[in-house]
Order: structure tokens, then sequence, then C-alpha cells
């Protein structure tokens, strides 16, 4: 008995010791001497995209997610084929969120200074913050050092990412595993507020809910048939639409308001609501833009931490789409 609870201990204290390790890797002033303007290049760059396509922003912050989420924060998903982009997950994601990686990783490039010093995994992470600022969203300290990884493949995304009909439970075992507590959850849900979505991600909601009812219960019955006029039967799959139907181009916490009254477009959304463990958390988004706002620093930052590769390991690629 003594020896388990030892190595229970040891266990503990071994995660707690990496994810200390982590952080002390990763900080702020990580190119201060190798690159002292990345963070200023990487602005530019991006404020330069999201002028040509507002779609820049709920692009790139969905593909650090999606990169984050599968093999950790590494850039992996910037990988051009075969790689993680070439499952189904990855499919939907907008070629606008890969193109501003591409373009900030040339910008600092011509910086003679910073020439191959900076990852594409940091300026992802850097542009994601800059797609937050630019839609009214905070702005925070981004935490930089990440190295860029080698491998990235197709089978490594499935069971990785949370899906449109997941359940409370299902989407906290998800993010847990992550080390993202159910409040992490809920406030990078609030990305939503400027996401959009294909229409095959939620048509059974408001066509074919079950045997009994066609539209979701749980959905606002004004949205619903909003919806399908937005999305009619047999639409082209390539239609998108505003995930927030009152500021979609402004990052604020209309999305937790949304919810309130059934305007969730995901079951993963609208769940964050109806579940009773859930609802005081978006309640409190709802009524307090500051609580959501700090909360949403805090998850994006833990979220930055995830599976990093630092120090020696990988790479510092000079292509973001291929290895060196």
């Amino acid at each position: 008995m003594e020896k388990k609870t030892n190595q229970a201990i040891f266990s503990i204290f071994s995660l707690l010791l990496f994810s200390s390790c982590v952080s002390a890797q990763l900080r702020t002033g990580f190119y201060q001497r190798s690159c002292p303007n990345v963070e200023n290049i990487v602005r530019n760059a991006v404020r330069q995209k999201f002028q040509q396509t507002f779609v820049t922003a709920p692009a790139t912050l969905r593909l650090f997610f999606h990169d984050c989420f599968v093999r950790g924060c590494d850039a992996s998903i910037v990988l051009a084929s075969p790689s993680e982009r070439d499952h189904p997950d990855d499919m939907s994601l907008a070629g606008d969120g890969f193109d501003t990686v591409i373009k900030a990783k040339q910008a600092v490039d011509r910086d003679p200074n910073c020439r191959n010093k900076v990852s594409c995994a940091d300026i992802l992470a850097l542009a994601t913050r800059e797609v937050v600022v630019l839609t009214g969203g905070p702005s925070y300290p981004v935490e930089l050092g990440r190295r860029d990884g080698r491998l990235s493949t197709k089978a490594s995304v499935q069971h990785s990412l949370p899906q449109p009909g997941f359940n409370l439970n299902q989407l906290n075992t998800m993010f847990n595993r992550h080390g993202l507590s159910q409040t992490d959850m809920i406030a990078l849900s609030g990305a939503h507020t400027i996401g959009f979505a294909h229409c095959g991600k939620f048509s059974k909601r408001i066509y074919n809910f079950s045997p009994r009812t066609r539209i979701d219960p749980s959905l606002n019955r004004g949205y619903a048939f909003q919806l399908r006029q937005m999305c009619p039967i047999r639409v082209d799959p390539r239609i998108a639409i505003n995930m927030d139907p009152t500021s979609p181009r402004t990052f604020d916490n209309a999305y937790f308001k949304n919810l309130q009254q059934g305007r969730g477009l995901f079951t993963s959304d609208q769940v964050l609501f109806t579940d009773q463990r859930s609802r005081a958390t978006v309640n409190l988004f709802a009524n307090s833009e500051g609580a959501f706002r700090q909360a949403f620093i805090t998850a994006i930052t833990k979220l930055g931490r995830v599976g990093v590769k630092t120090g020696n390991a990988g790479e510092i690629r000079r292509d973001c789409s291929r290895v060196n």
C-alpha cells in the first residue's frame, strides 16, 4: 500500500515538475536578443492580412487550437500534405489561417537579425493574440520559446478534437487531458463569438434531431427557422454561417448571452448552458465582459503550453509548410 502511495505521489510530483519546466522554458522575452522586434513584425503582417479579409481572425484562432490539441503547439498543423491537414476534422480549416502564418514568417525572416531564429509555432501563437486584439478582444503577453515539430500525420488527429455533438462530460474529458479546466474550456469556447461553421456540422439539430422532434428542443425555435433559411436542405456544403448571430465580427461576450437564449449553434455550445454544472460560468461570462476576458487570457495562455517542444527538441523551420 505504502509503495503504491509513494508511486502516486511521485507521479503527481513528476507531472507538476514537468508543467513547471515547460512554463519556465517558455517566456515572454525569449527573442529579446535574437529577434527583439519579432512581436511588432508579426503584428504588422497580421494586420495587413486582416485588412484583406476578416476570415484571417477566426481562421488563425481555430488553427492555433487545432494545432495545440494534436501533438501540442508545434505548428505540425501547418505542414503540407500528407499531414494532419488531410483529416476530415482539419479539412475545413480556412486557408487564410495558414496564409497568415506563412506571411508573418516571411516578414520575420526578411529581418537579417531574425532569419531562421523564430519558430512557426511561436509565430502562430503571436498571430493568434493579434487577431483576438484586432477583433476587439483582450491583449495579453505571449510566452515564447516553442520549437517546430517534425511529424504530422492524419491518424494523430483521430479522436483528438472536440466534436459539435459533444456533451459536457466529453468536452471536459478532452480538455482535462491537456491540463485545461472546465472554466478554461468554457472561456475558449467563447472564441466562437467570431467563428463560422459549415451547415453540415449542425443540420441534424434543425432538420432531423430525433423521431419525435425534428428541431432540437434546446435550440431557440426562431433561431432554428433562421438557420433553416440560411442552410436549406441539400445546401452547398461549402456554405458557412456565423456562430454568433448578433456580433459576429467582434470578440465579445455575446456568445454567452446567445447561449442563455438558446442560440448556441452546436450541441457542444448549447450544452454549456443546458447542463447545470456549467451554467453558472456561462451566466458569469454573459453578465461580465471583464470576467470572460480574464478567463480567456488564462485559458489561451495555458493552451499555448500544451505539449510544447523546447530546448533542442524539434527544429526552427525555414519554411513553415515543410520540415527542414
